[in-house]
């Protein structure tokens, strides 16, 4: 059998616990399927819906619903580094609405908290190879670590040629029940948007994938929960998080964090948030900074915990550069936040300042 042969079945980053047991067969599930307050259809077609409606909603891409990939219509760009990456949906933006001019080349949607399967990305790599290569961006879970790494070689067997960028930011645990090593979080817009900033301008692979490691080896994250998440496919929440509580250090699938606490105040959470990032790396310059939602939080408190943030960096003497505020890498419905900073220097602010169009980030001309 050959590699082409093979089936991958999706790997899930987290394992939400099976749907209850449902009692009295079809019309009981119906019933109980009709009761969940989420704007769908059935769960089983959460994600080709969404694509559906993405390809209305943008015709600037190319949504195949079928095999679960989406280009920028103009791939693949003659002279250019093609830039792809994908996970589990549920993250959205992440990555579906970072593809276009300035930064993702093509995004491989999986199921809600599931790897996409190889057979995605390599049919992404294809699709938007120039023959200048392609740089594959993976956020470090178990499930997208392997399957990118068997596309890759797929791809290169088909004469692409591939490199590879793992983000790894939080710095909330050292391993995590899905991951060797750290997850990939809010650091992944930071890449995806600086690296897709250099392929546009005509880098070189190894150049576009220098600079993409070097946003990751300067960018730490940390993210805290205020409420659970609640996946289509269970309905309700997947962990339990009492009224008055927080769990600080959360993943962006409801894994454990480092410890839960009484509810703290935002300016409380910022102090936290920040000091932790700061004592794993202290940057030497000005910072780009991501106030991340993840999902449920609204824009006025994400403003009002940006303060914050600011403040205590500040505080702390750390200039900040650039600051973007908004839910992009997110955790379906969860209510909370991560921050992000990223050392810049005088080319990564070129690059982040350079022009960007996708359905959630543009500007520029």
């Amino acid at each position: 059998m050959s590699r082409r042969d093979i089936r991958v079945r999706p790997q899930r980053p987290d394992a939400p616990a099976p749907r209850h047991a449902v009692r009295g067969g079809a019309a009981c599930r119906a019933t109980e399927e009709s009761q969940l307050r989420m704007l769908i259809n059935v769960p089983e077609t959460v994600v080709p819906d969404a694509l559906r409606g993405m390809a209305a909603a943008h015709p600037e891409l190319t949504v195949d619903v079928e095999n679960r990939v989406i280009l920028r219509r103009d791939a693949p760009v003659a002279g250019k580094v093609g830039l792809v990456s994908g996970g589990g949906s549920g993250h959205e933006p992440l990555h579906g609405g970072f593809v276009g001019p300035g930064m993702l080349s093509a995004a491989c949607p999986g199921e809600v908290f599931t790897s996409p399967v190889p057979t995605q990305m390599v049919r992404a790599a294809a699709a938007v190879d120039s023959g200048q290569g392609v740089l594959f961006v993976v956020k470090n879970y178990t499930g997208d670590v392997l399957n990118f790494d068997m596309a890759a070689e797929l791809a290169e067997e088909e004469g692409v040629r591939l490199a590879k960028v793992l983000v790894d930011d939080d710095v909330a645990v050292a391993d995590s029940t899905f991951t060797a090593g750290r997850r990939g979080t809010g650091a992944t817009l930071f890449v995806e948007k600086i690296a897709g900033a250099a392929a546009e301008e005509g880098a070189p692979l190894e150049q576009v994938a220098a600079v993409a490691r070097r946003v990751n080896e300067r960018s730490r994250s940390f993210g805290v929960a205020l409420g659970a998440v609640t996946t289509p496919a269970l309905g309700k929440p997947t962990f339990d998080l009492p009224p008055g509580e927080l769990e600080l250090g959360i993943g962006i699938h409801g894994e454990p964090g480092r410890e839960r606490r009484a509810m703290m105040t935002s300016r409380e959470i910022a102090d936290y948030s920040v000091d932790t990032v700061l004592e794993d790396r202290r940057p030497t310059g000005p910072v780009l900074l991501l106030v991340n939602g993840m999902g449920a939080t609204p824009l006025l408190e994400l403003y009002g915990f940006a303060a914050e943030v600011h403040r205590r960096l500040a505080e702390r003497g750390v200039a900040v550069a650039r600051t973007l505020v908004g839910n992009y890498v997110t955790s379906l419905d969860m209510a909370g936040c991560s921050v992000t900073l990223c050392q810049a220097d005088e080319e990564l602010l070129r690059l982040w300042d350079a022009p960007v169009r996708t359905a959630a980030l543009r500007w520029g001309r």
